[in-house]
């Protein structure tokens, strides 16, 4: 069963794509595209990097460590060296408020 966790505020993404953040012990990523906002595992599968500081184009995140991408909606390998999609948060705003579910 998953638990919901406020991970941030919209403001922190005012002008942002993406922040890190730790919840309940996890690094996460959290992204705000055009259509809302996404959570993933913050760190790339392949090797050890935070994706929070990687580059943001059409729906995917650049690994800032080997260039590897990853679609943010769904986590999967798009190019790249990586095998493992990144793991998916569910995601919902509430007022200011971001909340990230966790099982």
């Amino acid at each position: 069963m998953a638990t919901w966790h406020k991970a941030a505020e919209t403001s922190a993404l005012a002008d942002k794509d993406v922040i890190g953040v730790e919840v309940g012990g996890e690094e996460i990523a959290i992204f705000r595209l055009e259509d809302g906002y996404f959570a993933t595992a913050n760190i790339c599968t392949h090797q050890f990097a935070f994706l929070s500081e990687g580059y943001i184009e059409k729906g995917c995140v650049e690994c800032p460590l080997h260039q590897a991408f990853f679609d943010i909606r769904t986590g999967a390998v798009v190019e790249g060296p990586p095998e493992v999609p990144l793991r998916t948060f569910p995601v919902k705003v509430e007022g200011t408020d971001i909340f990230v579910a966790l099982s």
